[in-house]
């Protein structure tokens, strides 16, 4: 079998089944390293250099406690802070100003979206979240989305450690340096 027919199966693999990402992790380095072992010259450097672009973006991101495919968010936008977002659901509304209060609904995530590791959801328990936007009474990474959001509006946004609980994790439940994900809609503002 050609290294190319084989890395297009991966491919194939990672998109059409539920692996999860440590143990695509897993494979990736045992890949990577048993060819780098038997393959000579050309090959090998195709290999180490190229490994990532045929597995659609296998460049594999590690950041604190959490693992995830580069490929999955280039297509979302990020800021000067390191905060990522997609809008998935364009709002009409207004923008809220800091200190408003504003209705909202969220899920969120520990190792990317729809992962096993939903950590809460306001959706689950059937009751919006409200809290005054931009004044510190919330992650910084939510001051920061939803200051920009229109009402209606519902985003995918990814919170780096700095803008989220840092090093010190909260309630036991989010360690510490985790990258958050969230699944955000602002409802209103109140």
């Amino acid at each position: 079998m050609s290294m190319f027919y084989f890395f297009y199966r991966v491919k194939r693999a990672i998109i059409n089944m539920k692996i999860t990402r440590i143990q695509l992790c897993i494979a990736a380095a045992l890949v990577c390293s048993a060819a780098a072992f038997t393959l000579n010259g050309e090959r090998r450097d195709f290999l180490r250099k190229g490994f990532g672009t045929i597995v659609s973006g296998g460049a594999i991101l590690t950041g604190g406690n959490n693992v995830a495919l580069a490929a999955n968010y280039s297509d979302y936008k990020k800021t000067d802070s390191g905060l990522q977002y997609k809008i998935t659901k364009e709002g009409t509304g207004g923008i809220p100003q800091s200190g408003q209060s504003i209705k909202t609904q969220y899920t969120g995530w520990l190792d990317g979206f729809e992962s096993e590791k939903k950590f809460d959801s306001s959706r689950d328990r059937g009751k919006a979240f409200n809290f005054k936007v931009g004044t510190g009474g919330v992650i910084k990474g939510w001051d920061e989305a939803f200051l920009s959001m229109k009402v209606g509006e519902r985003r995918n946004i990814i919170i780096p450690p700095a803008l989220g609980y840092g090093d010190r994790g909260a309630g036991g439940v989010i360690p510490g340096g985790a990258t958050l994900y969230f699944d955000v809609e602002l409802v209103a503002i109140q």
